[in-house]
């Protein structure tokens, strides 16, 4: 009783947060028909965080030199094979401040490939998470056995917080949105991954709040949501639950608690998309938390796809120091040269997503 599924509810409760209230507070909000509407018009959503194997983070994955076409048609393929229909992506800023031309030119590149596999990825903005610092050109290499050691944050700390920068981030946030507002290639946008991660806390709430408002003053086609990932951010948890189109949330707990979870997110009638999960030493499994997921009708995008530079198969506080491989892989589902890590995992996502 005392899991994380209590403190959610008590943080909903205590903030006087419900359906009606949202749709009162804030009028730009799709109604929940519209929401529901739109959710029923997809596939049930399958898929995995996604960044090539050849990138350590957002910034080599997305600047000319480094971008990797080649790896992505590959690697989409693989996702394709599984029946995976949609992939979450992060954009990150600085990419785009070099050469903002270039960039929209490379991601609708990007969202090509992702079309030739029948894959509709939703993209995602801002992110508080790891590095600090992100600097453009050439990014650091991984250090062994380092759970994501090279990824950034964007716009960085405490960059997130300097009310002076907003102008060049909303440019940033309105030329992708526009660009891009009525692209059906494109599921969803994320406008904020883990909002008052790294430290942050309520810290990140102005840039939440302004990203939030210049994506509905461009209005896309898509809806926009951002994540709900920890209980104990009251104040976040309720602007980002009110503000988005459809709920989003990551969970990394075992079954029991997961499903919780759920059961509490589908009292505001609104559909729901998993972001994260699928942590195997912490028992979040594929064979159980998928199947739970396809059952309750909600989104199912797990934590990583190909082993690669990010070295996301090592746990978030186990480093390995000389590089060897775990006995467990913590994320990640193929190899780079496509094998699965389980083959008995990819079965069940191919039986689950009808995949012959």
């Amino acid at each position: 009783m005392n899991r994380c599924y209590i403190p959610l509810l008590c943080a909903l409760l205590i903030a006087g947060v419900s359906i009606s209230h949202a749709q009162n507070k804030a009028a730009a909000v799709w109604p929940a028909a519209k929401a529901n509407s739109w959710y029923k018009s997809h596939p049930w959503l399958t898929g995995a965080d996604y960044i090539p194997h050849t990138a350590i983070n957002q910034l080599e994955m997305w600047q000319a030199d480094t971008f990797d076409p080649k790896t992505i048609d590959q690697e989409f393929g693989y996702a394709e094979g599984i029946g995976f229909n949609t992939m979450r992506v992060f954009l990150h800023s600085v990419a785009w401040s070099q050469d903002p031309k270039g960039f929209k030119s490379r991601l609708n590149q990007f969202l090509d490939i992702a079309a030739k596999h029948h894959i509709t990825p939703m993209l995602v903005f801002f992110d508080d998470c790891w590095n600090k610092t992100p600097k453009q050109g050439l990014q650091p290499a991984p250090k062994p056995g380092v759970h994501n050691s090279g990824w950034m944050q964007d716009p960085g700390q405490p960059a997130s917080e300097d009310a002076a920068i907003f102008p060049a981030l909303e440019k940033y946030v309105k030329d992708i949105l526009t660009s891009f507002a009525h692209d059906k290639r494109i599921l969803l946008w994320d406008l904020y991954n883990e909002p008052g991660n790294g430290g942050k806390k309520d810290k990140s709430l102005p840039l939440l709040t302004k990203i939030f408002q210049w994506a509905k003053e461009v209005d896309p086609d898509q809806p926009i949501s951002a994540g709900l990932w920890s209980w104990e951010l009251e104040t976040l948890n309720t602007f980002q639950v009110t503000h988005s189109d459809v709920i989003t949330y990551h969970d990394y707990e075992e079954l029991p608690w997961h499903l919780r979870v759920v059961q509490i997110l589908k009292s505001y009638g609104r559909p729901l998309i998993c972001t994260e999960y699928m942590a195997r030493p912490r028992n979040s499994l594929f064979s159980t938390i998928l199947p739970m997921l396809k059952k309750e009708n909600v989104g199912a995008i797990n934590w990583g796809f190909v082993s690669g530079k990010t070295n996301t198969i090592y746990a978030w506080d186990t480093p390995i120091p000389d590089g060897s491989e775990p006995a467990v892989w913590f994320h990640d589902i193929f190899r780079a040269d496509g094998t699965p890590y389980k083959q008995e995992e990819v079965n069940l996502i191919k039986q689950l997503n009808e995949k012959k």
